[in-house]
């Protein structure tokens, strides 16, 4: 549901110098080999692979079977200058991840990922793609930023409420939530990295109802699990969101941010 909505927000301009540090990083004839952590269904290859030049091979990290194998198959078979792009599954803990698991990449790609991940992960991280020497394109990581029009004065509320549950302890481990791009700025930063970020915020309107309403849903059932006491104004407060939504009334922007990390010395300066 969400794919058109990252594919539409994601910041092309980064591209540019990824193609740039790319050209001098891949020998003529060699082929770009990417590793997609936290793929999902793919959607991160199905926007980048048609936008990158050469032949291309995408090795798509995750934890689910199921999702490995749609990924596989519905990547596309072309690059943008139509040599062929193949793909494999890698299964398996994402954060567990080294240089030595890096090895023979070209580029480290991620989409909605970082956010999800605690701050020693991220070093972690930054650290496998300093040692390996590899690029970084990490998009669609949550900052914290939602505004909706109309807009009310429990919005505040429960967006507060919201960024601290990303920011909530899960399983043992402190998630980053929306301090997840400056920490993952910071990390590569501290091996010599080039780091740019941009803004890939959703934009949604009537067009999106489906998306909009889901997203509201996940949005005050999280601030209410984080803050008990917000749930009876929150029940309220969804039920004239979702209303609002369904008469095409409700326009949302969730920001995000995208990083793109280049290591140092190479191209696309």
């Amino acid at each position: 549901m969400r794919e058109p909505a990252d594919a539409a927000a994601r910041a092309a301009e980064l591209l540019g110098p990824l193609r740039a540090h790319l050209a001098s990083a891949v020998p003529p004839g060699g082929r770009i080999v990417v590793r997609d952590l936290g793929c999902g269904t793919g959607s991160m290859g199905r926007w980048l692979a048609p936008r990158l030049p050469g032949p291309q091979h995408w090795i798509l990290h995750d934890h689910d079977p199921g999702l490995l194998a749609h990924a596989v198959t519905a990547l596309p078979a072309a690059a943008a200058d139509g040599t062929p792009v193949t793909a494999a599954a890698a299964p398996g803990d994402l954060t567990r991840l080294d240089a030595a698991g890096l090895a023979g990449a070209t580029l480290v790609t991620a989409s909605a990922l970082l956010d999800l991940l605690t701050a020693a992960e991220v070093e972690a991280l930054a650290d496998a793609c300093a040692a390996a020497g590899l690029p970084a394109l990490l998009t669609i990581s949550v900052v914290g930023r939602v505004g909706l029009d109309p807009a009310e004065p429990f919005d505040a509320e429960l967006a507060a409420a919201f960024n601290d549950h990303q920011r909530r302890e899960h399983g043992g481990r402190r998630l980053l939530g929306p301090d997840a791009v400056p920490a993952a700025r910071a990390a590569f930063e501290r091996h010599g990295y080039v780091v740019r970020t941009a803004p890939s915020p959703w934009r949604l309107g009537p067009d999106e109802r489906a998306l909009v309403a889901e997203w509201l849903r996940g949005w005050v059932a999280a601030a209410c699990e984080q803050r008990p006491e917000l749930a009876a104004e929150g029940e309220a407060y969804l039920r004239r969101r979702l209303a609002e939504c369904a008469a095409g009334r409700l326009r949302v922007v969730v920001g995000h941010d995208d990083l793109l990390a280049l290591p140092p010395g190479g191209g696309g300066r």
